[in-house]
């Protein structure tokens, strides 16, 4: 699956490197040129600028954010006017869960989709994997299951819960939808 990530910090480019390991397709985006080119040197295709990253990615997009909270708003709002009907907007930093409800009734009214990810692993998550709390309309969690799988700790992490049979579900292998938009921060932020 074709996915952007924009922040390359520890946790942005740990994410990208197991999402290529995985299998997907990554474009990439920092305001730090550094950065990219660093990861565009791992195979990531790397760009300068949110007008190209847009450009660069085939629809229906998916573009996650892995910024500070203080720049998630700004962010979502440049990539509300570039983005397309059905595209989708992944934050995975940690917002307060009620602007990801703001954020994503403004972006429902472009008939854009909004995902909130409450993400736990740290620099770890690269080898370990990473805890997904996940928030918004099933349809697009739905289309983002490959990518949440491939970061997810997977079913070998830990021990089976006893009782269950047949196909691991998405909480066995490390993330959960928790509900509508903001709920993926909300649980993050109790957990």
């Amino acid at each position: 699956m074709q996915i952007a990530m924009i922040g390359l910090g520890r946790m942005g480019a740990n994410m990208v490197r197991r999402l290529q390991a995985g299998g997907h397709s990554c474009v990439v985006y920092d305001v730090n040129p550094a950065a990219v080119d660093a990861m565009a040197s791992e195979g990531a295709h790397g760009v300068h600028s949110l007008d190209d990253l847009v450009a660069a990615l085939v629809p229906p997009r998916q573009v996650w954010i892995m910024v500070p909270a203080a720049f998630v708003g700004g962010t979502v709002d440049r990539l509300a006017t570039l983005l397309e009907p059905g595209d989708t907007v992944v934050d995975g930093g940690n917002s307060w869960y009620h602007d990801d409800v703001d954020r994503a009734a403004a972006l429902v009214d472009r008939g854009l989709f909004a995902v909130d990810v409450g993400t736990s692993g740290g620099v770890h998550g690269l080898e370990r994997g990473y805890c997904l709390m996940v928030g918004g309309h099933p349809d697009a969690v739905a289309r983002l299951a490959p990518v949440f799988d491939t970061l997810a700790p997977g079913v070998g992490a830990a021990g089976r819960t006893p009782g269950r049979d047949g196909e691991p579900a998405t909480e066995e292998r490390g993330w959960l939808h928790c509900g509508p938009p903001g709920a993926g921060h909300f649980v993050k932020m109790v957990h």
